[in-house]
């Protein structure tokens, strides 16, 4: 099963970066994430077994208590690998110097949780962001990020950690369909 780690942002959050986004959206040749995709992915698992879905979870609940809830906001954005050659835009998140230490140690004890469970990680380093389109071929897209830097959104409580399954090619238009599997409560 295919399944990844994320802080998903509650729904007055996205609505404020869609409302933004909104009117924009046709002016660009990318594959704009839907309103249900947006999240900051902390730790990918590219394959869980179901054997160790069980222990996964559990590891993953243990990792999320020891961390406590911080304040974050969707601001500003970029692209990967960089603007001149974009496959990638995302939003940045806005985090103080706690919620970065937070979030950080959130995503290493996520990937820990997965490696003692024997799923295997996938992923380079962790980079925060919410990835908001994609592009069929490298593009320059400095004008889109110019554009993101503009905005930013309102504060929220980060105090979960979502584990959510991806169905490849199950949801509209042939996009990955996201099962919420389980929430497991920061700080508890």
């Amino acid at each position: 099963m295919r399944m990844f780690a994320a802080v998903v942002p509650p729904e007055e959050v996205v609505a404020d970066l869609d409302a933004f986004l909104d009117v924009r959206r046709d002016a660009g040749p990318f594959r704009w994430a839907s309103v249900e995709q947006l999240h900051v992915t902390v730790a990918f698992y590219a394959d869980v077994p179901d054997r160790a879905l069980d222990d996964l979870v559990e590891r993953l609940g243990r990792a999320a208590a020891r961390r406590t809830p911080f304040a974050a906001a969707i601001t500003g954005g970029g692209a990967f690998p960089g603007v001149a050659r974009a496959r990638v835009l995302w939003a940045g998140l806005r985090l103080d110097e706690d919620g970065r230490t937070e979030l950080d140690r959130l995503a290493t004890g996520a990937r820990a949780a997965a490696s003692r469970a024997g799923v295997a990680v996938d992923g380079q380093r962790f980079r925060p962001h919410v990835t908001l389109a994609r592009l069929g071929h490298p593009q320059e897209v400095s004008r889109w990020v110019r554009l993101l830097d503009s905005y930013a959104g309102p504060e929220w409580t980060v105090d979960r950690l979502s584990l959510i399954a991806s169905h490849l090619g199950e949801g509209p238009r042939g996009r990955p369909r996201y099962e919420l599997v389980d929430e497991l409560p920061l700080g508890h």
